[in-house]
């Protein structure tokens, strides 16, 4: 269909059409700035996770937990450093005095507070992305349903079954349903592929935060251990 006949075929339409096309548009600009800046947030999450591991490697080793804490302010983006981090900062804030056991789980219960948090900053927008790719779909139908209606009309209007009466009505309809596909289709795919980014997020916050308590328990006791790297899967 060429650029001309869209153009009549958009005129041709009614006020109710043209609002549906409209909030397809928009739920369709959602999507993309929802997915793109999504991606980009979970792409430096990574690189940052990545860097932060390499930058501490060293400090945990030799006990330097200060180090380490300087480390993840320089990775902010890094979702594996705002979790171990915070659990180092609060067992740098102990006071003096408390048992190894109430320490640790203060820091437990830190490292549990921080992963929540790094998850609902991560997860920011995907429930809006769930809610296009699920309701795109009723929504060009509902202009589909429109059109039927004004293809009925025209007959009764016309009191004529010839399909020139009907054609621009069961055009419209078509084509609210064809738009309405075409914005949940990419959505669900981009919902998709993002949750599954968060499931590895989950897992790995999940490990790294054992770590540091693995860490710390040693280090009160006075073994010398050097902290494993969380894993990071690619």
């Amino acid at each position: 269909m060429g650029d001309g006949n869209m153009l009549e075929l958009w005129r041709s339409m009614g006020t109710l059409c043209h609002g549906v096309v409209m909030v397809l548009a928009i739920m369709f600009v959602r999507s993309v700035g929802v997915g793109a800046s999504r991606a980009l947030r979970y792409r430096l999450a990574r690189e940052q996770s990545k860097a932060y591991i390499v930058e501490t490697i060293d400090s945990f080793r030799d006990g330097k937990l200060d180090q380490a804490i300087v480390a993840a302010e320089g990775n902010k983006r890094s979702h594996i450093a705002s979790v171990v981090a915070a659990g180092l900062l609060d067992f740098q804030a102990a006071p003096e005095g408390m048992s190894e056991q109430q320490v640790i789980e203060g820091v437990e219960r830190s490292l549990e507070r921080s992963s929540a948090e790094t998850t609902e900053e991560l997860k920011r927008g995907l429930s809006g992305l769930a809610t296009i790719a699920a309701t795109a779909p009723f929504v060009g139908l509902f202009g589909t349903v429109i059109g039927i209606l004004n293809a009925f009309r025209s007959i009764d209007v016309a009191h004529a079954t010839a399909i020139k009466v009907i054609a621009g009505s069961i055009s419209e309809a078509l084509l609210t349903t064809a738009i309405g596909l075409s914005v949940a289709v990419p959505a669900v795919w981009c919902y998709n592929l993002l949750t599954n980014q968060m499931d590895a997020f989950g897992v790995e916050m999940q490990n790294c935060a054992l770590e540091p308590v693995t860490y710390l328990r040693a280090r009160q006791v006075g073994v010398q251990k050097d902290m494993r790297a969380p894993i990071i899967s690619s």
